[in-house]
Formats: structure tokens, C-alpha cells, sequence
């Protein structure tokens, strides 16, 4: 084992330090003394700890801690990791239903996704995971919390959550199942075209294009799209679903590396809606996906954006395949709006500020999950009576209509 060890160590060495550079560090010790340090740290583990160890689980451990220490979004997956992660994208996978980020050292919902088991229980954006079963989650890493709510379809998981404005924690049990993920619903709402997209997986361009197709079908006088409590998903769907909005030839998305190399996204077609408001719901559970869609529609005017400030997660993230079936999921890029914004850690300020408080939010959940436990399952439910973002939404649209009529 030391032999292998000591290969290793060169190898790395030989491959890293002089690529990189031997003197690149700032307290001046170059990368050959950092090299050397984690191969001394690597013997003394393998030889001393109380247990035999093999050099897998040390080396999958090291990358682990290395990419972790990097940023919230940045992850090593192990062979089983990887394809987890990837049945996730396709939009089924195991586990409670919930997007989460690393704030300050804890777990923190990004958002429940709409129709799931953490949606049913109750679980909001913002809301700090304290522990999972008990167990202190302060300083796990992000793939540990995951792995700890994810678990057999049918079992409970006990989530403690701080809320803000509650003064003692919560603690929600919620069963665990398969998230099959509908990314797009949608229904003509009184006349008009109200599209709910719930995250950005395969398919969800192709799914929202045959909604507005089916919608326009029926004359409606606007469009609503509620992208509130979407976390986002993949880069690629982000980019075919403002080409759905977007005039032939304009920027949609660029990426800036740290280089300075840039990737830029056109749209390649012509925009599906004309001369039809367009408005855009999005709150502090709006991330990634969502908020490149709804950023570049308010950079070009396209849509007027209702609810409160977005997420403010900008970074891009590449999957990288490892040998043996691993992989690395790791943060090369920002993303800029056509206007060159940058909003990581910043968030999008919608055009039209409707706040809703707490009690609002806990009236609207409790209603809407009554309502699905009474059987209406498929239904899409809107009860503007008790969302005032959605409510101000019809207003505007409403009010154009009128204003159309007048002329």
C-alpha cells in the first residue's frame, strides 16, 4: 500500500507541481511543498489509523473535501453518487423533493418543489435544515445531508428546520418517495394563459412550447409564467426556453470563465408569443434556470417580472466524468444577462414588488395541499383570493387588455 501511495505522490507531482507552477502560492511556499504535505498526511492515515483503510475511500475522500471546500454548488460524486444525480436531471429520482444550498455552514431549502412530499409538508425557501433524524447538521457537506434525506421510497426522514419569525424550531416528518417531476403545467384561466414551470429538466422547452401552442389555441389575452419556487436545473433547458421568448439573433445568456473566455447564447428563432403581455412571478426560492429566463425577459422588456427578489445563484456548473464511474461537479463559470448583470449573490429585483409574508405563504400551502388531499391531484390549482402576486399578475394583464380595447 505505501508503494502505491508513493507512486501516487510522484506522479502527482510530476504532473501538477511543474505544470502549475512551483511558486504560485502567496505565503511563497510553491505547490511542490503543498504536494508533498498531503502525501505525508496520506501515509500517516494509511499507517496509523486505528482501522485498515483502503485508498479509494482516502482518495475519494480528499477530492471530496477539495471541491466541497470550493463553493456551495461544487461537488465530487462517487460511482453511485453520479448516477443518483443523474436519474435528477431526468427529472425521477428518490427523496423528499427539495432543493438545497450551504449557507454558513447549514443546509438551507432553496425551494420545495411544487406537488412533492416536502412541498406537502409544509417546508418554505429559507428555511434552515438544524438536523436530519436528529443528527446535528452543522458543517456536513452537501452530498452528506443529501444522502442522509434521501432513503427508501415509503420511509420517514425528520427534518428540523429554524424558520424566520418562528421563535423555536419545527420539526416536520415527511415519508420519502419518487419524485417524478412534471416541469410544466398549465391551464387558461379565465381567458388567461397561466403556465407553472416547477424546475429545469429534459424536456421542459419542449413541454412549455406545446403549452403555449395549446393555450394560444384557445385565444387567451396574456400569459402568466410562475417561476416562484423553481430552483432552476439545467443550463441547456434555460437557454431553449428563452429562445421560446426571445427574437431571432439576440443574446439570451453568456458565461464569463476565469479566463475571461466567454460563451455566448443566441436565440434561433422567432418568439412564440406577439403582441400578448407576458408576466413573470418569481420570489426568493427562484434560482439558476429561472433566473437567467426571467433576467433576460426584463433586460429586453419582454415581460414585466411580479413578486420579490430571486435566489441570486449565477454560477455555472460542469459535470465532469472521472475514471471509474465518478464524477466532478464543478463551478467554471458566471452567468451574465444580456445587459451584462451579474446577479450571484445579488438576486433580480422584479419590476412589480408584491410581498408575501409567512402567514400569507401558510394560508396558500394549507389551502392548496387541502384541496389536493380532496382528490384534485392534476388539477392546477390558482386562488389569486389568497396570492397576491398571482393576483396582481391578472391585474396587470387585465388592465393592458383594457387599455388594448380602448385604442
Amino acid at each position: 500500500m505505501r508503494k502505491i501511495i508513493m507512486l501516487f505522490a510522484i506522479v502527482l507531482v510530476f504532473f501538477t507541481g511543474f505544470i502549475l507552477g512551483q511558486t504560485n502560492q502567496k505565503d511563497g511556499k510553491g505547490d511542490y511543498y503543498y504536494l508533498k504535505l498531503f502525501t505525508k498526511a496520506l501515509n500517516i492515515v494509511e499507517e496509523n489509523y486505528v482501522e485498515p483503510v483502503s485508498l479509494k475511500k482516502l482518495i475519494y475522500g480528499a477530492i471530496d473535501g477539495m471541491v466541497s471546500s470550493l463553493d456551495p454548488f461544487s461537488d465530487f460524486f462517487t460511482p453511485e453518487e453520479y448516477k443518483e444525480f443523474l436519474s435528477e436531471t431526468e427529472g425521477e429520482f428518490g427523496g423528499v423533493g427539495i432543493e438545497i444550498t450551504m449557507e454558513k455552514g447549514r443546509p438551507v431549502v432553496v425551494a420545495p418543489i411544487e406537488g412533492t412530499p416536502a412541498w406537502k409538508a409544509g417546508l418554505r425557501p429559507g428555511d434552515i435544515i438544524i438536523a436530519i433524524n436528529g443528527e446535528d447538521t452543522f458543517n456536513m457537506s452537501l452530498i452528506d445531508v443529501v444522502k442522509k434525506i434521501r432513503g427508501k421510497p415509503g420511509t420517514k426522514v425528520k427534518l428540523t428546520i429554524l424558520r424566520k419569525g418562528e421563535g423555536k424550531p419545527i420539526e416536520v416528518e415527511i415519508v420519502r418517495a419518487i419524485i417524478k417531476v412534471p416541469s410544466v403545467k398549465y391551464v387558461n384561466y379565465k381567458g388567461i394563459g397561466y403556465i407553472k414551470i416547477s424546475q429545469f429538466t429534459h424536456g421542459t422547452a419542449k413541454n412549455l412550447e406545446k403549452a403555449i401552442k395549446e393555450l394560444q389555441k384557445q385565444n387567451v389575452k396574456g400569459f402568466i409564467i410562475d417561476l416562484r419556487n423553481d430552483p432552476g436545473g439545467l443550463l441547456s433547458e434555460a437557454v431553449a426556453v428563452g429562445d421560446l421568448f426571445i427574437p431571432e439573433g439576440k443574446l439570451i445568456v453568456y458565461t464569463k470563465g476565469r479566463r475571461g473566455e466567454l460563451h455566448k447564447y443566441y436565440a434561433e428563432r422567432e418568439p412564440l408569443i406577439k403582441n400578448k403581455p407576458i408576466v413573470v412571478l418569481v420570489n426568493k426560492g427562484s434560482a439558476s434556470a429561472s433566473e437567467i429566463v426571467s433576467g433576460a425577459l426584463q433586460d429586453y422588456k419582454l415581460a414585466t417580472l411580479v413578486g420579490e427578489k430571486t435566489f441570486g445563484k449565477a454560477s455555472v456548473q460542469n459535470l465532469i466524468p472521472l475514471e471509474g464511474g465518478s464524477a466532478i461537479k464543478l463551478t467554471i463559470a458566471y452567468y451574465y444577462t444580456p445587459k451584462g448583470r451579474l446577479i450571484h449573490k445579488k438576486g433580480i429585483e422584479p419590476d412589480v414588488k408584491v410581498p408575501m409574508d409567512e402567514k400569507t405563504w401558510k394560508k396558500l400551502f394549507d389551502t392548496i395541499r387541502k384541496l389536493r388531499f380532496e382528490g384534485h391531484t392534476e388539477k392546477v390549482i390558482l386562488l389569486p383570493d389568497i396570492d397576491v402576486q398571482l393576483r396582481k399578475a391578472i391585474e396587470i394583464i387585465e388592465k393592458r387588455e383594457e387599455l388594448k380595447n380602448a385604442a
